[in-house]
């Protein structure tokens, strides 16, 4: 692990009143924790304005399992040479829908683009690409 540095922040009274309210409704134990997440937070969103910069995702799918094509839809990320494809869980929601959780490796371009591709075919009712850079 790294070496921990001590630094000081400067904040108004009113805003940090606000931050401590919020720390403490997400249950952190203290600011320090808190702000190093947030600052993991913003590195992470500005590595993934860079096409090119290494991700995992989860992209998320409901869809109407009636609909035939759906399955090629899923087997075609597989085979995609831009993407590690690490896991694939299927849930049957009811007896229409069904959810998929895809967790994918590769450049966040690519799999934003995937993930994208896959969400707007026919028959995929909601969609989500949750991409993080690592």
């Amino acid at each position: 692990m790294n070496q921990l540095e001590r630094i000081g922040v400067s904040l108004e009274s009113d805003l940090l009143k606000e931050f401590d309210d919020l720390i403490t409704q997400k249950g952190y134990s203290n600011r320090s924790e808190a702000i190093r997440d947030l600052i993991r937070e913003r590195i992470s969103q500005e590595k993934l304005t860079k096409p090119k910069s290494h991700a995992i995702a989860a992209i998320v799918l409901v869809y109407d399992h009636h609909i035939a094509h759906i399955s090629q839809i899923f087997r075609s990320v597989h085979h995609e040479p831009s993407l590690q494809t690490v896991s694939c869980t299927h849930v049957y929601v009811d007896s229409h829908n069904c959810m998929d959780i895809l967790i994918v490796k590769g450049k966040a371009g690519d799999i934003q683009a995937m993930g994208e591709k896959m969400i707007s075919h026919r028959g995929v009712k909601l969609g989500r690409i949750n991409i993080i850079a690592v």
